[in-house]
């Protein structure tokens, strides 16, 4: 008589198993591949990304009801000096919450722009590029990039709006200034990481409708993180692309700073006499990396600077230098000086005319 079936351990079929082993193998390959050949596998990504956008030319397109040019507060005077916002990688939307309140209480129109943050920065861009008309153009607007969202100013301004020494690619409201927050000008290697905000991005994203199975395709193919690794060839050409006179940029970068000095030196002696010294080895490896060397915890001090633009530095995180963790927490320290800027241009506008 046959064993009952209850108490057995389940068994996964064979083809499973070895279909779960194969996924695993390839997906190790790659990544050993990808991080050996950047180069080859921006253009394998881009190649897919364009075959796909060819096969599936409406379920690819960004416009879906969430990506594109939308205003925060309708509410405000069309005289109001105009202001728009550009967010990172893989970021969910909550980024401007704190800001952007700020900005309309200041007095200036919010506008923000949403693009599919995980396709080639070029092509984010040129999507900007698309939308740009749709922008009131009677006067000069500034941009307020977060963190990639600073690359993507950039590279509208240098290449499409302002080009130097060339003609505009696009017609519409001049720019009438730059504010770079946490942007990773020199690259960052934490952009290898990308898998987990792109799960952050989708699972935390407040985007209305049901659950679409192409949503993580069209966002991109990963494209991004190779343009945001320190020496591709999209920051190389940047960087080497001259910046307009007439456009102004500032730069703020975060510091993340760790406990008191005496306070780290407790938790040292505290690990060693607890017989952890493993543990105190990695204090004392944090307590050196805090400050310049880490910066706001994913782009660096050094990441942030410009040639001729030296970044004003707050004590925050990435995030936390323009968003409040908690609601009780004081204001983020990124948007005094940012308002005090825009002031400054605003004052001065009148004057470069």
């Amino acid at each position: 008589m046959p064993a009952p079936l209850q108490g057995r351990p389940r068994r996964w079929p064979r083809w499973l198993a070895i279909t779960l082993v194969a996924v695993a193998t390839l997906t190790l390959g790659w990544t050993w591949w990808s991080r050996d050949n950047p180069r080859a596998d921006r253009q394998l990504r881009g190649l897919v990304s364009q075959q796909l956008h060819a096969w599936f030319p409406t379920a690819m397109a960004p416009d879906d009801g969430w990506h594109g040019l939308y205003r925060r507060d309708p509410q405000a005077p069309p005289q109001a000096p105009p202001v728009l916002l550009i967010h990172g990688l893989d970021e969910p939307g909550d980024i401007w919450d704190d800001l952007a309140p700020a900005l309309t209480q200041a007095g200036f129109a919010v506008w923000e722009f949403r693009y599919p943050n995980d396709q080639g920065i070029d092509r984010s861009t040129a999507y900007l590029a698309r939308h740009w008309p749709e922008l009131p153009a009677d006067q000069p607007l500034v941009l307020i990039g977060h963190s990639m969202g600073g690359l993507v100013a950039r590279e509208f301004v240098s290449r499409w709006r302002h080009p130097v020494a060339a003609s505009p690619r696009v017609a519409g409201a001049p720019v009438g200034g730059v504010i770079l927050v946490g942007t990773p000008n020199q690259g960052s290697e934490w952009a290898r990481l990308r898998i987990w905000l792109e799960l952050r991005d989708h699972l935390a994203s407040p985007r209305p409708g049901p659950l679409d199975p192409l949503a993580g395709l069209r966002d991109g193919l990963g494209e991004a993180k190779i343009d945001l690794l320190p020496g591709s060839d999209f920051l190389m050409e940047l960087n080497a692309r001259p910046w307009p006179a007439t456009v102004p940029l500032f730069i703020v970068a975060g510091r993340l700073i760790g406990p008191p000095g005496e306070r780290m030196a407790d938790l040292k002696a505290a690990a060693v006499a607890a017989g952890v010294g493993e543990l105190a080895q990695e204090l004392e490896a944090l307590d050196a990396q805090l400050g310049e060397g880490l910066g706001d915890g994913l782009v660096s001090l050094e990441s942030a600077r410009l040639t001729a633009v030296a970044p004003r530095v707050v004590n925050a995180s990435h995030r936390g230098m323009i968003r409040r963790l908690f609601a009780a927490d004081p204001e983020p320290p990124a948007i005094a000086p940012i308002l005090t800027t825009l002031r400054q241009w605003q004052a001065a506008e009148p004057t470069a005319k």
